[in-house]
């Protein structure tokens, strides 16, 4: 099946739908892959994560900073 066709079908099965709440989760669900295939997450973050990211990263090359992972599991488990 070759794009053209594909992007046919798929409007045609939309327009069987008469359900709205039905219609606006595939809106949301199509939005979001669509989003996701033009940007990386990297991308979404602000000025301020990515710097806090980057710093974390060089601080863990000193092992004195690092946790156990055992350590991190029981203070977060909730969050789990």
């Amino acid at each position: 099946m070759n794009t053209t066709t594909l992007k046919s079908d798929i409007h045609k099965l939309i327009d069987q739908i008469d359900n709205e709440q039905l219609l606006l989760e595939y809106y949301y669900e199509m939005k979001s892959l669509i989003q996701k295939d033009c940007v990386s997450a990297w991308d979404i973050l602000t000025d301020k994560q990515k710097k806090q990211i980057i710093s974390s990263w060089e601080e863990s090359d000193d092992e004195v900073n690092l946790v156990e992972n055992d350590e991190v599991l029981r203070k977060y488990k909730d969050m789990l």
